[in-house]
């Protein structure tokens, strides 16, 4: 593995905006014996997004500000890509790292796997360390088992855990997108424990070639039965969704966003209750 790192100059400052994404259908389909799941789904970015800021030279420090992230800020996924490639770069410099948080937390919409993924390549392209995608995903799998999907960033299909990406030809560009979080923080872990994993009975790259207005009695997401058991909003967002237009509406991820795909620039005007984060992409 090299080691040599290349100096931007004196004083450097780099912004990106890392994204988010949804799951278009997701199927848990066997526990492995490492205790992870092997699951099918279809990632899909979308653009909202946080902003990611690294200034050098600089102090390894972290700051934040936005939308609060619970736990330690030592233990952030930010500063644990850049201790994964420090491993292998030990000359990279120390950076000053501030997180703009604008995505919401436990949502599944993948936050905080965007901002790891980003701040690998952020580092890779700053100190012109040259780490082809392929390795700079196998950093990314280290992170999270969705860190891997902003690395590339396009629709795809994914398996495994979610690291094992196909891209896939899927433009969604002529819809008008709707996010809704209703301020639900879920557990990755405890939803996990709530699912019987399965075969689903039709295959899901199958599914998604078929129309938008199909896909309601076609793509599903086994997380959304359970986590909505345990808060009902879930299921009041999803009805008025469709009750307000929506061609297809489902929760991403294992919650709690909720997700409606809407004719182009035809999201009704809906009164959400005002603690709720809305995001509309039209």
């Amino acid at each position: 593995m090299p080691t040599g790192v290349t100096f931007p100059g004196p004083f450097c400052t780099m912004i990106v905006f890392p994204n988010c994404k949804i799951n278009l259908g997701l199927h848990i389909t066997r526990k492995r014996a490492d205790g992870f799941h092997d699951l099918e789904t279809i990632f899909y970015p979308l653009p909202v997004t946080d902003a990611l800021e690294v200034i050098s030279p600089g102090t390894l420090q972290f700051s934040r500000s936005g939308i609060a992230v619970p736990g330690n800020d030592n233990d952030n996924l930010c500063l644990k890509a850049y201790r994964l490639l420090q491993q292998d770069y030990p000359t990279l410099p120390p950076v000053n790292i501030h997180l703009h948080k604008n995505i919401p937390i436990g949502a599944g919409l993948g936050g905080g796997s965007a901002d790891a993924a980003f701040m690998l390549q952020l580092l890779n392209n700053k100190f012109q360390l040259s780490i082809p995608d392929e390795q700079l995903i196998t950093y990314a799998a280290i992170l999270g088992s969705d860190c891997p999907f902003f690395i590339r960033n396009t629709p795809c299909y994914a398996t495994g855990r979610g690291e094992l990406l196909t891209p896939i030809t899927l433009d969604l560009g002529k819809y008008s997108f709707l996010l809704i979080h209703p301020g639900i923080h879920v557990n990755t872990g405890w939803a996990f424990s709530q699912i019987t994993p399965r075969q689903p009975e039709q295959a899901l790259l199958s599914s998604i070639q078929q129309p938008v207005t199909a896909w309601k009695n076609l793509i599903y997401n086994d997380f959304e039965e359970v986590v909505a058991a345990a808060h009902p909003v879930l299921a009041d967002i999803k009805s008025s969704m469709y009750a307000n237009g929506a061609l297809y509406a489902a929760m991403s991820g294992s919650g709690s966003a909720m997700v409606g795909i809407f004719p182009k620039n035809k999201i009704a005007g809906i009164l959400w209750d005002a603690s709720y984060l809305v995001f509309k992409i039209i």
